[in-house]
C-alpha cells in the first residue's frame, strides 16, 4: 500500500523511551543503535526525541517526546520514525497501533534498528508487528506481576517497599524494617470508624484537620484519606 504524501525515506526521526523499571537499554545505547542504523542505510538522522521514566503502556498524551517526534516527521519531510527496538515504541498493542496510524498520517513508517522482521506492508510483516507488540505487552505484564509479588513479600516481612514508610509506620532502627507509628495508627483506626459511620471522604479530611491530627503533608485531603482506606483494605 502506498502512503499518501510519503516523506523522504532517507530522512529519519528517532525516538527513545526509557521506563522506570527497565534500564537494560538506556538512552545512550538506544541513540547509538539509531545512529549506527542510519550510517549503515546511508540515511540522515535529522532529530531525536526522548521520553524518560515513561511506561510503554502509557497513552500518547503522557508521552510528549513521542508526540513531538510524530510532528517532526512532517516538519523535516522524514519518511521514517526509527526506534532501537519496537518495544521502545510501546508495550501495548493498542498504543502501538495508534502510533503507527499517527506516523502514517505524517507520511512515514515506523522501523526498528533491530530489524525484528516488522518492516513492510505485506501480510507477513503486519503479522510480525502484531506478534512483537503482543509479546512486548506480555513482558510488561510479567514485569508488573514480579514487582507486585516482590513488594508483597517485603510487606509480609515488614520491610520498606518505597522511599519512605507508609502512613501509620516508621522506620525501625535497622533502617530496613518498619514498625507501627502509634499516633498514625490511631489516626488510621479513626478514619476507618468514621468511614463506617457513613461520613464522606471530604468530611473525614476536615474532621482530622479540626482535631489537629498530623497528616503527611500540608493538610488532609480526601485523596489521602481514600489511599489509606484502600491500603488497609488490601
Amino acid at each position: 500500500m502506498t502512503r499518501k504524501n510519503a516523506g523522504n525515506p532517507s530522512r529519519v526521526v528517532g525516538y527513545i523511551r526509557v521506563s522506570t523499571d527497565e534500564q537494560n537499554l538506556g538512552p545512550a545505547a538506544q541513540r547509538a543503535k539509531l545512529e549506527s542504523w542510519c550510517r549503515a542505510q546511508g540515511s540522515e538522522l535529522v532529530e531525536v526525541f526522548e521520553d524518560h521514566g515513561v511506561s510503554g503502556s502509557s497513552s500518547l498524551e503522557k508521552r510528549p517526546g513521542l508526540l513531538l517526534a510524530l510532528t517532526a516527521l512532517s516538519e523535516h519531510g522524514a519518511g521514517v520514525l526509527l526506534v532501537a527496538k519496537r518495544d521502545r515504541l510501546a508495550r501495548d498493542p493498542m498504543v502501538a497501533a495508534m502510533v503507527e496510524a499517527g506516523a502514517k498520517r505524517h507520511g512515514a513508517r515506523i522501523l526498528s534498528a533491530a530489524g525484528e522482521g516488522t518492516e513492510g506492508d505485506d501480510p507477513t510483516a503486519v503479522l510480525m508487528r502484531r506478534i512483537v507488540d503482543a509479546f512486548s505487552e506480555y513482558e510488561r505484564l510479567v514485569i508488573c506481576a514480579r514487582t507486585s509479588a516482590a513488594l508483597q513479600v517485603k510487606k509480609q516481612r515488614g520491610e520498606r517497599t518505597g522511599g519512605v514508610a507508609p502512613y501509620g509506620y516508621q522506620m525501625a532502627a535497622d533502617g530496613v524494617h518498619i514498625e507501627p507509628h502509634e499516633g498514625e495508627q490511631r489516626a488510621i483506626q479513626l478514619i476507618g470508624e468514621l468511614r463506617e459511620s457513613g461520613m464522606s471522604l471530604r468530611a473525614i479530611a476536615r474532621h482530622l484537620t479540626d482535631q489537629g491530627i498530623a497528616p503527611r503533608g500540608n493538610r488532609w485531603h480526601p485523596t489521602s484519606v481514600v489511599r489509606i482506606l484502600e491500603r488497609e483494605a488490601a
